[in-house]
């Protein structure tokens, strides 16, 4: 594959594709901590921001075919298209498979904390034939800020081509010479024999100069190693360890390394119906989120994450007003501003509109995230004590939700409705409460605990007396409502109910027969309750967290299969997008931490379960 072959340049009449959408499944994903590649099995790359996850697009055709902008790599008459991750690692290998040759073509990011990475960070594309002889040809059309930004393209001799805006510049290198194509862009042909090798570096920012002789196999080796390195180091050897470690390196690449924080995912407006307009931009670090994977990184033995994490929950903390306190999430450089626009000149994942940047939930008012926060923090305490500033921070914290937990809010699922009161809210209020005194206990800190004690009592008499509903056999979504909501299966996970408590194994029960379908769960019920028009598709998380009740319940041989049902929906990499539409197609932004995360705390607490029984 790193042979040091040169290739030949070969001129043939352009082949001229109409654009079209793969599905959101047949993509992998390449990034170098800091942002990252959609990289579909047709060998293009049709999503990237350069720099940081929320950084305008330069490559954006999945959000709009012939606007958007992309880069493929693309092998002629190819025949079958294969895609893998070479072992332990987020280096990407699709492969073409004809009867008369075998290409490959090699997709990584050099990694934010390598000695090879550039400044700027960079794209690294490397084509091979393995078996006979094959033809590649290449486009390179970047479509700046979204396609709403005009560039110039420069092609020069011995590099490549140089596209600048007035955002910035993109440097694409390449050993074959490459030529415009008129529409801002640049393409090339070349044909390959066995042991030949084309190579692209695409740069943001960099220099203009020649490819230099073995620049991209150093690039391959660095990245090949840090990833494998940085995955040795898990804990986990329980029946899942190939999904389990697949998803633990998912969620790494959604860590900003300069901060800390952990994007919800790396896309914007993939939708969760389509045509439809449930379509939201991901690219930013909600507390609930970074909360939950901190804990699933943890679980699995990787505690720098979760250190960072820590420093950038810290930070929060000191920026927060006592009159709003912490937002519900940030964009990855700690920023609250994250204003919600519409792209209007752009189309949507095949039609589905509007495409959105900026989120408005960042104004809303979500309750739990202080459980969730506060659950991590205790956590991550029992493996590193906290410093007694993030404790100051916490505590303040834990004070404005003395003041507002009894008020209504969004929830969980954000819903674009009146305020009510949740209750997986009051429930997380519990939780919050309850880990606060557990942690001053346990390392003598100082703290109000008789007042955090009725706090949590208050909390705890919330849910069980107000959000219990006799008629229905069940933990309603809030009180007086008849509606079922599956963040409610989480009550065991977070000690709040025991696994034989009778309310909680009714409402397992009635949830089972309302919201699950086979393997797969409904969030709550698909009326129009949330203020938003549409449908949405099954949510893998709740999946995941059904996975968790069944278990604790002690339903182990139903826990089990429903768990590996929930595998065959995994794409062919061992990813997921957010949803599960009703012919099994992924739906909504891709990859999507939350459902990896909760992957791995169901395989690791099956896994437990299983081994005792």
């Amino acid at each position: 594959m790193h042979s040091g072959a040169t290739n030949t340049p070969f001129e043939a009449q352009e082949v001229v594709l109409e654009p079209t959408y793969l599905p959101i499944a047949e993509h992998g994903v390449v990034g170098d901590l800091r942002t990252v590649a959609l990289v579909g099995t047709n060998g293009t790359i049709d999503w990237y921001c350069p720099g940081r996850f929320d950084a305008p697009s330069l490559f954006g055709s999945i959000l709009d075919a012939r606007r958007g902008g992309s880069f493929s790599v693309r092998c002629r008459n190819a025949g079958q298209t294969k895609q893998l991750y070479l072992p332990d690692t987020n280096v990407l290998l699709t492969r073409s498979l004809a009867p008369e040759a075998v290409g490959e073509v090699v997709d990584f990011m050099v990694p934010e904390t390598s000695d090879v990475r550039p400044q700027g960070g960079c794209l690294v594309r490397q084509a091979t034939v393995v078996r006979g002889s094959a033809v590649f040809d290449v486009e390179c059309r970047p479509a700046f800020d979204y396609g709403r930004a005009e560039h110039t393209t420069t092609v020069v001799d011995g590099v490549g081509a140089v596209f600048e805006s007035h955002l910035g510049r993109a440097v694409l290198r390449s050993t074959v010479p490459l030529r415009a194509t008129g529409d801002g862009g640049v393409a090339a042909s070349a044909k390959l024999e066995r042991g030949d090798r084309l190579e692209l570096v695409l740069e943001w920012q960099g220099e203009v100069r020649p490819p230099r002789p073995g620049e991209t196999d150093a690039q391959f080796t660095a990245t090949a190693d840090y990833w494998q390195r940085w995955l040795a180091r898990s804990t986990y050897r329980g029946r899942w360890r190939e999904m389990v470690h697949r998803s633990a390196l998912a969620l790494k690449l959604l860590v900003y390394h300069p901060t800390g924080a952990l994007v919800a995912a790396p896309t914007t407006s993939l939708p969760e119906e389509l045509g439809g307009s449930r379509n939201w931009d991901y690219r930013y670090a909600w507390l609930r989120d970074a909360a939950f994977t901190v804990h699933a990184l943890m679980q699995l033995g990787f505690l720098e994450e979760a250190g960072a994490f820590m420093e950038w929950i810290q930070q929060r903390c000191e920026a927060a007003d006592d009159e709003r306190d912490v937002m519900i999430m940030y964009a990855v450089d700690g920023s609250p501003e994250i204003p919600e626009t519409h792209l209007d000149h752009l189309e949507g994942y095949r039609g589905s509109g509007p495409v959105r940047i900026g989120n408005d939930a960042v104004g809303q008012r979500q309750l739990d995230v202080y459980g969730e926060l506060m659950d991590s923090v205790y956590l991550y305490n029992r493996e590193v004590p906290i410093s007694y500033d993030l404790w100051t921070g916490l505590s303040r914290r834990l004070d404005w939700l003395s003041r507002h937990w009894q008020e209504p809010d969004e929830g969980i699922w954000e819903i674009r409705g009146p305020r009510q009161r949740f209750t997986y809210s009051g429930l997380q209020t519990w939780v919050a409460f309850d880990r606060a005194l557990r942690l001053a206990r346990d390392r003598g800190l100082p703290a109000p605990e008789q007042k955090w004690r009725k706090l949590a009592a208050k909390a705890y008499r919330f849910v069980q007396e107000e959000c219990w509903d006799p008629r229905a056999g069940a933990f309603t979504m809030a009180p007086g409502s008849q509606l079922l909501d599956a963040s409610v299966l989480c009550m065991p996970m977070v000690k709040f109910a025991g696994p034989t408590d009778p309310r909680f194994l009714s409402t397992l029960d009635v949830v089972g027969e309302r919201l699950v379908s086979d393997s797969l769960v409904h969030r709550y019920a698909r009326t129009g309750h949330d203020g938003l028009p549409g449908e949405e598709g099954t949510f893998n998380l709740c999946s995941f967290w059904y996975v968790d009740a069944l278990t604790a319940a002690g339903r182990l041989a139903e826990a089990r299969l429903v768990f590996d049902k929930m595998m065959t929906y995994a794409n062919h990499l061992g990813l997921y997008a957010e949803e599960i539409g009703p012919s099994g197609e992924a739906l909504g932004n891709f990859p999507q931490a939350f459902t990896h995360l909760a992957l791995i705390s169901a395989a690791t607490n099956l896994d437990r379960a299983l081994d005792r029984g």
